[in-house]
This record gives structure tokens, sequence and C-alpha cells, in this order.
């Protein structure tokens, strides 16, 4: 028998009782539409989840600052002074894995714009390179800030949206001025909105600045939150410039001459930054990027042997991988779960062309009495379980899709399409219909025509 013939004699044996290929195809349809919809669901978290920390800045290593022991005690991360903006220009410089780095000041205070006043999340002084870092290269208004602006200490300021919201009312605040620290700063750029980062913080609660402005002209020290048990011990354990950096010198600044020092007289300040933001240039690329950075500054720092690093690196993308992980391994157990009713409806296809086999016996004898052989059997019936579980399939898919498509809308719930899973659930159902097919399909091959026959 060709196999339209065998296709069309079993699609009419299944037309007999609609019904109870319907009924027998249900788990079919509930274990591929669970697998379906477990897959998007699945999918469109992940994704989510890339997308949130990409708005942080894909690839980011935050670098930040020792701490000091003194006599047994710690005084925390960040209590010593051992990062400069050389460092960052060094790394961005030096570094053939990072494609930009950015020196960072923070701080906290309130900003005053005519009679209204708020305290940003979020005060960075930095330099352009942060922008590139944190891709926010595209400002939603205006303009950045150049390097120009950081020599020259400029009073000019990029603000985010809440910033736009609470302060301005949402009109344009291009060329308007803000107060910090009794310091007027003037807005030149607005950025772009990114949201709330996977911690729930407003990115957009931002106000950035040249770094130089914000340490020389505002705050005056690198820190925003210090830690008081360092203000205690900082004249007795913090190094002086020179003894961290053994080559250090003053030739960084300007030499003033005996009249300009008694007509200006200033300290000279240790150009010390709270942490440097860098972007490696791709995720394998990452532990490259931090083996490049770790050498380079403890040669900066004149670091040796078993000395330990008076810095630390974090990577961003290990917080990706561990939240993305968790997403599949939830996946993937859903999609266990959606499996073992596929099989539960694979065994219910089995009962049911068990029956069926039974209640065709005179039918089987008849065909092979007029010639039929064992293997035309065979395939009659195995085609008849393919096709219900290829049916279940197709009607699984469709109601997959709609369960996503519902999830996506009523719970708003991120999901992505998974082609993937479309393909899949088409292949399981044809195995499942194979594999459990296959015992009735041969059983019905095995009857003796005569005994066959004479079956009441």
């Amino acid at each position: 028998m060709k196999f339209h013939r065998i296709l069309g004699t079993a699609l009419r044996a299944l037309r007999r009782n609609v019904l109870r290929a319907a009924l027998t195809t249900l788990g079919i349809v509930i274990g591929v539409a669970a697998v379906i919809a477990m897959m998007e669901i699945g999918n469109g978290s992940t994704q989510a989840i890339q997308r949130t920390i990409a708005t942080m800045g894909a690839y980011n290593l935050l670098i930040f600052p020792g701490n000091i022991f003194a006599a047994g005690v710690s005084y925390g991360g960040g209590s010593t002074l051992t990062l400069t903006p050389l460092d960052s220009a060094a790394i961005a410089l030096e570094c053939p894995s990072v494609v930009a780095a950015a020196p960072v000041v923070r701080t906290r205070t309130q900003i005053i714009y005519g009679n209204r006043n708020w305290v940003p999340n979020s005060m960075f002084g930095t330099t352009p390179a942060f922008l590139e870092v944190r891709d926010w290269t595209e400002m939603a208004e205006g303009e950045a800030f150049t390097e120009r602006d950081v020599r020259n200490c400029s009073k000019v300021c990029l603000v985010g949206q809440t910033i736009v919201r609470e302060l301005f009312a949402g009109e344009s605040p291009i060329g308007k001025e803000i107060r910090m620290q009794n310091v007027n700063f003037k807005v030149i750029g607005v950025l772009r909105a990114k949201g709330a980062n996977m911690m729930g913080s407003d990115q957009d609660d931002i106000v950035m600045a040249p770094w130089t402005t914000i340490k020389y002209r505002v705050t005056g020290n690198s820190v925003s939150t210090p830690n008081l048990s360092v203000a205690t011990a900082t004249a007795s354990t913090t190094p002086l410039p020179s003894q961290v950096y053994p080559n250090f010198s003053l030739s960084l600044y300007s030499v003033p001459s005996a009249v300009q020092q008694a007509d200006t007289p200033a300290a000279v300040r240790f150009a010390n930054i709270d942490q440097i933001v860098a972007s490696a240039r791709s995720a394998e690329q990452v532990p490259m990027a931090i083996d490049e950075i770790t050498s380079l500054l403890r040669e900066r720092h004149h670091l040796r042997g078993e000395i330990p690093d008076d810095f630390t690196i974090r990577d961003l993308t290990e917080i990706m991988k561990t939240m993305s992980s968790t997403t599949v391994l939830m996946t993937n157990l859903l999609l266990i779960v959606a499996l073992i009713s596929l099989v539960v409806g694979g065994v219910g296809i089995m009962n049911i062309m068990l029956v069926s086999v039974t209640e065709r016996t005179r039918e089987i004898g008849l065909r092979m009495a007029v010639g039929a052989q064992g293997p035309d059997i065979l395939r009659q019936f195995l085609t008849e379980a393919v096709v219900l579980c290829l049916l279940g399939g197709i009607f699984g898919i469709g109601l997959g899709r709609a369960t996503s498509w519902m999830v996506r809308v009523f719970k708003h719930w991120p999901t992505a399409t998974s082609l993937g899973a479309i393909v899949a659930a088409v292949v399981v159902s044809a195995t499942v219909g194979i594999v459990f097919g296959f015992y009735p399909a041969w059983k019905a091959s095995r009857l003796d025509p005569i005994e066959a026959l004479r079956y009441e």
C-alpha cells in the first residue's frame, strides 16, 4: 500500500468517532500548549532581564578603592585613596579589552531651581566617557559636556528625566541654571529615559557634571557618605600621595612662582576619585579585561609580590548570568512538568489505540484475508497514532500561542516567540505518536487472519 492510501484509510478510521479522537488528543494538546507557553514566557523573562541590565551599561566593570587596616581594624572599602583620574585614563589607553573608562566622583546634595528643590538619587562627577560606558551617548535633548569642560571645571551639567519632571515641571531645562551648594550649574543636556534598574533604583533621577567641578567646587571631598570610623583614623592611617605612589610628584600642576604663591596661597589638592567605571568590548572579553586592569593598576600602584590589591573590581555580567540562570532554571522546571503531560497524553493514545485494535479485529482479519500484509497493518495503525499526535500538536501550538498572548496582554508579563519550541513541539508530537502507537500497531499486525475473522 502506498503512503497516501494508508493515510486516507487512517483518516477515514479516525472520522468514525470524532469525539473519541478529540478526547484522545486532549492530553497532547495541553502538553504542547504548556511547552509553548512556558518557553515563550521564559524567553521573554530572560530578554527582559538582559535589557534591564543593559540599561546599566553592557559588560560594565566597577573599580573601587581598597581599604585601610590599622592595628588589626578594617575601616571598610573605599577608606583609602588609591584611585586617580590618571588610572582611568591609563585603563582606557593600555587595556585592549576595554572600550572605555571614566572616573567617578559621587556626592548627594540638594539642587534648587526657582522655588523648587530636589535631592537626586545619583549625582556623578565624571567625564564624557561615562556616557559611552553606560550606553547613554544618545541624548534626549541638548548635548553632553566635553573634555574641555572637565579641564576648565566648567559649571555645566546633564540631568535625567526625573529631574526634568520634578524641578522643571516637564519644561525644557536647556540653558536654565540649577544651584548646588551655592554653585550655579547651567543645564546643557537631558539624558534619555532608562527607567528603573534591576534593583528598583530610578536611573533617571541623576545629575551629571565634570568631575573636577563636583570635586573642587561642590564637595571638596571624594566620598559622599563618609565612613565615620575612617575620619577618626585618617590622620594616622591615610598615606600621603608620595607614600601611595613613590613616583608621585607635583608636576601635574604648574609650579607657581614666589610672587604667585604670595598672591594666591592655595593648598595642592590630591586628585583622588571614588571609583572608575569601565566597559569591556564583549561578554567573552570581560575576564580578560579584569586581568588587564588588575595587572595595570598593580603596576601603577607599585604593588609587588604578595602585597594585596588596593582596589576591588566588580563584574556586572556575573549578576546578569545569575539572574538569567535563575530564569532558565525555572523555565526548565516548568518545561519538565509540561513534558510529563505529553507523556500522559501519549499513554492515553496507546490506550485508545489498543481499544481500537480490539474493536476492529474482524476488519483487520478481513484486510489480511484479501491480501494485506502485516507491515501494511502496522503502518496503518502507526499512521493513525501519528496523525492523532500531530493534530494534537497543531492545536496545542495554537493554544500555547494564545495563552502567551493573553499573559502578555492581561498580566503584562514579557513574552518572546520561540520558533525552536514550536519545531520541538511538532517533533515531540510525532515522536510520541510513533513511540506510544507502535505497540498497538505491532499487536494488530501480529493477529492471525483466521482467528481475527472468528472474533465476535
